[in-house]
């Protein structure tokens, strides 16, 4: 009995033994955060990638992977990636990937932050001089900071007069140099936080250089360049990154990788902050919003039209648009508006029109890949917009040269019959009614007339003329 007991205890202790080895085997090894950096950067993707960096952090990821293929984008929308990049206590990889990819403008920066930076063959990086902003001045033509050369001296070798000798004259930087100077530094910040080559990163920005992945390698732009994520994983293992002043050893040979796409919260942002979609969105609900003045009591295009326009006024609240832009649509959609009420002869029509497409060209502040509206866009919705005004004109002046059909004035040229006459009045029938009326001459029951003219409940009447 002792003895069936014992075995019986053995046999259970065995069983639970195996059954938390094979629970502990079971457990699958962390894998690596992959997510997507393509097209244009704006506040859609730092809301991905922030979020995406943070659910790494909670679910204990032990390295993310930013796969970059970008040709720039938003200054603001950059740095929030930087800063993310920069306090994520999980490492972090820029990848700019697959080959024909490029991590260009904007995608410099965020590949010079991350903890390591490779490349695959057949790619590029580089071009990060700030773009033009609208109403920035350009540089002088011979510095990007405002620098003008020396005139030319006279035929006896002097120096121009008025000028002090040996001086080059000066301008002042224009706002232009001063985001060139202040995006010189801030790169040269992050290739000195890396270990990377701050000198070229200077070049990308003052002279708008670009590198080939391997040139990258070989000018310590970059750590490595690898094929793809497995051997970009295999090469990295042993590294030692430092993350959230955490110094962190690598053990990425044959780590598994997870793809993380944008969820419908990010896609959805992705859309309302595409220009096109916000510039489309405001046209709607400005329309949408006039039409229920003409039409009081419908509803649904005050209720649409609201709706799209909180929308669009959202998007442009975190989009670069220029106030200017934005008045001007606002005011040439007011002047085509105007034109059905007061006769302009076109004047405002034509006037709103133009202020409608300058304002449109000028509505986003920012000459970025990915984040201007469409010419072709412009032109559709502004040829549209002045065949609609011209005809609800048209059915202004159409419904103005009808005649009356409600109110006193309806009386006034209706045919009628003399029921009684004595003197200068008598009564009429007409619109199916007995009226007072009074008239000069003398008329007799029967007489056709027409009235004239209304006094209170008298109609001024007059005989009926005989066509011949």
């Amino acid at each position: 009995m002792m003895t069936r007991l014992l075995l019986s205890l053995v046999l259970l202790l065995g069983g639970l033994l195996a059954f938390l080895g094979g629970d502990g085997a079971a457990q699958p090894q962390p894998a690596a955060v992959v997510l997507d950096i393509k097209g244009g950067i704006g506040p859609a993707t730092t809301d991905y990638v922030r979020r995406g960096l943070e659910n790494a952090a909670k679910d204990g990821a032990p390295l993310v992977i930013l796969r970059i293929d970008t040709p720039g984008g938003l200054d603001s929308a950059m740095r929030d990636i930087v800063k993310d990049i920069l306090a994520s206590p999980v490492p972090v990889v820029g990848y700019v990937a697959p080959s024909g990819a490029r991590a260009a403008s904007a995608g410099t920066y965020i590949l010079y932050a991350t903890h390591i930076a490779a490349m695959a063959p057949g790619t590029d990086l580089g071009a990060a001089t700030p773009v033009s902003i609208g109403g920035q001045d350009e540089p002088g033509p011979t510095s990007p900071f405002g620098t003008k050369p020396d005139k030319p001296k006279t035929e006896d070798g002097d120096k121009p007069e008025g000028k002090p000798e040996g001086r080059a004259p000066t301008a002042h930087p224009t706002m232009r140099d001063k985001a060139v100077s202040e995006a010189i530094a801030y790169i040269r910040g992050l290739a000195e936080l890396r270990g990377r080559n701050a000198d070229w990163a200077e070049k990308a920005v003052r002279e708008a250089a670009s590198l080939s992945a391997g040139a990258a390698l070989e000018q310590r732009v970059i750590d490595l360049v690898a094929p793809g994520i497995p051997a970009l994983l295999d090469a990295i293992d042993g590294r030692k990154v430092t993350a959230a002043g955490v110094e962190r050893t690598l053990a990425t040979k044959g780590m598994q990788t997870v793809i993380v796409a944008p969820d419908w919260r990010s896609e959805l942002l992705g859309v309302l902050t595409d220009p096109n979609v916000a510039y489309i969105l405001m046209i709607v609900g400005l329309y949408g919003i006039i039409f229920e003045f003409y039409h009081p009591g419908m509803f649904v295009p005050g209720t649409v039209g609201t709706i799209c326009l909180l929308l669009a006024l959202y998007a442009f609240n975190i989009l670069p648009i220029n106030y200017v832009g934005l008045a001007l649509i606002l005011l040439g959609t007011a002047l085509m508006v105007s034109e059905a009420f007061v006769p302009s002869f076109g004047a405002l029509g034509i006037g709103g029109l133009v202020a409608f497409v300058v304002g449109s060209v000028m509505l986003m502040d920012a000459d970025v890949p990915g984040f201007h509206v469409y010419v072709p866009l412009i032109g559709a919705i502004a040829t549209v917009s002045a065949a609609l005004f011209l005809f609800v004109g048209a059915m202004v002046v159409k419904a103005r040269k009808r005649a009356v059909v409600s109110g006193p004035e309806e009386m006034i040229g209706l045919d009628g019959e003399v029921v009684s006459w004595s003197g200068e009045a008598g009564r009429v029938r007409t619109h199916g009614e007995i009226w007072l009326a009074r008239g000069a001459g003398e008329l007799s029951p029967g007489n056709r007339v027409r009235v004239r003219a209304r006094d209170g409940l008298v109609l001024e009447v007059e005989p009926e003329k005989k066509e011949r």
